[in-house]
Formats: C-alpha cells, structure tokens, sequence
C-alpha cells in the first residue's frame, strides 16, 4: 500500500488517529482511490468512524481500486449496504477480469455453477442420514473440486491461530480445544463465488443465507485437533442450531469428524458436506451433538465450517462477538 494510506496507517500505528483521519478525510475529497477504500473499512469496522455499511459502499464505488472492487462486488452479490445485484455483481467481475486475476478466477468459477439469474442453486446433493439418534446428514458432492481449490487459495494468506471470544476477558483468546488455523471470510470477504457458495450451503441446510455465521476454513497440521465439544452456545437467544461441515481435501491421514456419545465416526472425500443438529427441540444444546475433530496423522486437512444460527440477526452489526472473525 502506498501513499495517503500507508501514510494514514502509519500514524495509527503511532496512536494519533486524528491526524489519520485528517489525512484521509482530505484525501478522498480529492478523489483518491486508496483513501476512499481506506474510508471504507473504516465505515465497515465502525472504529474510528460511525458504522455506516450505505456510505461505505458508495466509497467502494468512488474509488476504483482492485481492492475496492473486490468488496463492491461481494456487496453488491450479498445487499450489503444497499439493494442486492446479482447481475451487477458479475458484470463488475466481467470489467475486472482483464486485471484483476481473482475477478477472472470467480468469473469462471461461478460460470461453472448450476444456479439461477439469482445466484441460487438449481440442484443440490441427495442427503444421506447417518444416526437414527441426532440429525446428521452427508451430502456427498456439495461443492466441486475447483470450488474447494479457490476456498483453500483465498484462505491461504490469512489463515492464523484459531480464537475465540473470552466473555470474562472481553477479547479474542487462544482456543483451548482447538489448535488449528483458521480464516474467515466476513462482509469484506464475502466476494461473489463465496456468496454463491453460501447460498447453497443455506439452501442445503433449509435455511436461509443470513442465518449463517462468517464461512471459516480450518487448517489441522499432523497432530492438530479439535477436541470434543458443542457447537452451541450456553445461553445465546439466538442459538446455533446447526452445523455444516465441507470437506476441502483428502490427501490427508486421521481427521476424522467423531461423534463422541452415538458412537459415530465420519470422514468425507473432497467437496462432501456434513450436515448435523446441535439443539434440542426448545433450543438449548444437545450434549448428543458433541463431537471431535481427530488429530491429523499426516499431510493437512483443510475443511470449510459454517455456524448457522435459529433465525438471521436482528441487528445490522450481525451476530456481534461470536461470530467468526478475520
């Protein structure tokens, strides 16, 4: 990043915000495509500036930066700050595809799809029950391997050490019972081919796209794990009611999803999905639901996760806290 915004980035390192935004503030009345993204996230984040996701994507508009586009386009595929445009979205990756070599990767990707002119799917996998005891369900197939491939591309860079939210603490902390790496894909992220992905994950699940937390992928090296746990939360109002796994490889030895109290034990092949239950019928956790993801034996296990909560969030800032951050 160069110029107004790594000037600007450089004095927040320093503590003076003030003059960051100074600096910004003027430079996008000049027009400047950096700042105007810079502005942007700003609004997005609400940290320095009011939360405002409406003027952060008119400020995407102005500034005509790959970067900027990238986010334009997925808020355009999702409504983000605005109406949802669906067609607009993929015409901004058609303009784009000449320089921007992600725009062309999700161009041909989402050609590649069988959905609608809404970005909807048209068919999806026949589902397989595995438990007589707890809805759970594989759906082999659910993404293709070149969508797996651009999941683990896109994730690569910004994969780091899984955290969760402390409520004591107020913070994100090391998760004690999962020692892998993780990326999200939030707002800023969530480009067309993701949404598109997202929407057949809704669709699969019965739900709705907004019902789901950020779209995570985890990166379990030899002898990483997620040890046995609910995916439920203890007292949310809004509970996450179910879990949808994918499987993003299977060059891999050990891994396997366990369910530690049916007994049950199952591993996919690459683009499979898993789908399961984690309440019980009035909404607080299932402890039949508690599950393991077993130590890695060799190679890298990579596998997308989406949370999917009762009912969308009632606030525009999403599901706050616990949702998946990047």
């Amino acid at each position: 990043m160069a110029g107004v915004a790594a000037e600007a980035l450089a004095l927040l390192q320093r503590g003076d915000s003030a003059s960051a935004q100074a600096l910004v503030e003027a430079a996008c009345a000049r027009g400047d495509g950096d700042a105007l993204a810079m502005r942007a996230l700003w609004r997005v984040e609400g940290r320095l500036v009011p939360r405002d996701l409406i003027a952060a994507r008119a400020d995407l508009a102005a500034a005509n930066t790959i970067g900027a586009a990238r986010i334009l386009a997925g808020f355009l595929a999702a409504g983000t700050g605005g109406k949802r445009d669906w067609a607009g979205a993929l015409a901004m990756l058609d303009d784009w595809a000449s320089r921007d070599p992600v725009a062309a990767q999700q161009r041909a990707l989402i050609a590649a799809m069988a959905i609608d002119t809404k970005g909807d799917p048209i068919a999806l996998p026949t589902v397989k029950p595995l438990s007589d005891s707890l809805m759970i369900l594989a759906l082999p197939g659910l993404l293709t391997a070149p969508e797996c491939d651009l999941l683990a591309a896109l994730s690569d860079r910004r994969l780091r050490p899984a955290l969760i939210f402390h409520e004591g603490q107020k913070r994100f902390v090391a998760d004690p019972i999962r020692d892998s790496d993780a990326a999200g894909f939030p707002i800023v992220s969530e480009w067309p081919a993701i949404h598109a992905i997202n929407r057949r994950l809704a669709a699969v699940s019965g739900t709705t796209v907004e019902q789901g937390e950020t779209l995570q992928v985890l990166r379990y090296r030899p002898g990483q794990q997620y040890r046995p746990h609910l995916d439920a939360v203890p007292g949310l109002t809004n509970q996450r009611s179910l879990t949808l796994l994918v499987y993003l490889n299977d060059d891999y030895q050990g891994g396997e999803t366990h369910f530690t109290r049916l007994p049950l034990t199952h591993r996919g092949r690459k683009g499979d999905g898993l789908l399961f239950a984690n309440t019980l019928p009035d909404g607080r956790p299932d402890p039949m639901s508690e599950h393991a993801g077993l130590p890695v034996q060799a190679g890298l296990k990579l596998i997308a996760s989406r949370w999917i909560r009762q009912r969308p969030p009632e606030s525009p800032d999403g599901f706050g806290q616990h949702e998946a951050m990047a």
